[in-house]
This record gives C-alpha cells, sequence and structure tokens, in this order.
C-alpha cells in the first residue's frame, strides 16, 4: 500500500514540544473564557487580600422607622449590606439565602441590613413579613450617591475595620456569601 505524502504527517505521532503548546494555548483560551465569564464580583477588586482594602468613610442611613444606623458604629463587626427593590426579581430569588446567612452568622459578629431603593416606602414592610427579613431594612435617604446608578441586586461585603472587601454585583449565592463572611470572621 503506498502512502501519500499528506497520510504520512498524519500518522506521525505529534512532538511534547507541539502538544506543549497546544495545552497552553487550550489553558489560555479557557483562562480568558473564565475570566470574562466570571461574575464581575470575582475580579473586580483583585485578590482581597487585607493588605488592598480600601477604608470605606463613614455613612449614615435611615432605618425604616426613622432612626440613624451609622456605617461607623459598625467597627470591629463583618458587615453585608444589601441594596435591592421590592420590584427586582434577582432581589427577590436573593432574599432568602440572605436571611438565611444572617440569622446564622449574627449571632457570630456578622450584620446584615438591607437598603430598600424603592420609591413607595409602603412596599417595604410587606417585602419584609413575606420573605422574614430579620435584619434591619434601610432607605437610601437624600444622599443622591447612595445607590445612585447601581445593578439591583448589589452587595457590599466590609472587614472588621470597615474596609471594602468585595462587592457582588447581581445576586449572591448564600453558599458564597456565607463562605465570604466566615473567612472575614475569622480574620
Amino acid at each position: 500500500m503506498i502512502l501519500r505524502d499528506n497520510e504520512l504527517e498524519r500518522k506521525k505521532p505529534k512532538s511534547l514540544r507541539r502538544n506543549l503548546i497546544e495545552w497552553a494555548i487550550t489553558l489560555s483560551i479557557s483562562a480568558a473564557i473564565l475570566y470574562f465569564l466570571a461574575p464581575p464580583s470575582w475580579w473586580q477588586f483583585g485578590p482581597w487580600k487585607p493588605e488592598n482594602r480600601k477604608p470605606t468613610p463613614d455613612f449614615a442611613l435611615r432605618k425604616t422607622n426613622g432612626e440613624v444606623w451609622s456605617f461607623g458604629n459598625q467597627l470591629g463587626k463583618v458587615v453585608v449590606i444589601n441594596y435591592w427593590a421590592t420590584w427586582c426579581g434577582p432581589c427577590r430569588f436573593e432574599t432568602p439565602g440572605l436571611v438565611n446567612a444572617a440569622n446564622e452568622l449574627t449571632p457570630r459578629g456578622a450584620v446584615f441590613v438591607g437598603v430598600s431603593v424603592d420609591e413607595d416606602p409602603e412596599l417595604i414592610a410587606p417585602f419584609v413579613e413575606k420573605y422574614k427579613i430579620t435584619y434591619e431594612i434601610l432607605r437610601p435617604g437624600r444622599d443622591p450617591n447612595t445607590g445612585a446608578d447601581m445593578s439591583l441586586p448589589t452587595t457590599f461585603l466590609y472587614d472588621k475595620n470597615g474596609r471594602l472587601a468585595k462587592k457582588y454585583t447581581g445576586i449572591v449565592l448564600e453558599s458564597t456569601l456565607r463562605s465570604d463572611v466566615e473567612e472575614l470572621l475569622a480574620e
């Protein structure tokens, strides 16, 4: 049987060098795809080591009962601030996980608060009751920068020193949030 040049080329085993090059290209393409498809919270702030965190200036928001909640009073605790609205479908999906995490982690030193950006405050109480929310619900107040131009839901995670550790844009899974809060509690 006579083999043509093309057939001879196909029959030769690939060299180790060629295999390594193909493997490296495949790995690079896979890493690029994962990087661009990963939720922004995975890469937006880079590594969330303590030395990379920036301090957050003190700010205050109003509770639904009119009292003031101050971020500066939360030092020494891990703080989770979730921006949401009653009309937001992803917020409704995310809320049960936040409630579960808050119920378990609050006694261990975490503070969970929700900031409702609803224009009609009458919508908040039925939502809180329906989802059995046990953490404080705050209102953004008159500061136009608080919650402005923000995708919903958005959750901010702060370490015990009041430094932003992570920002989750979109739904944060309960397991992810729980793991991240526990890591900060252990610091």
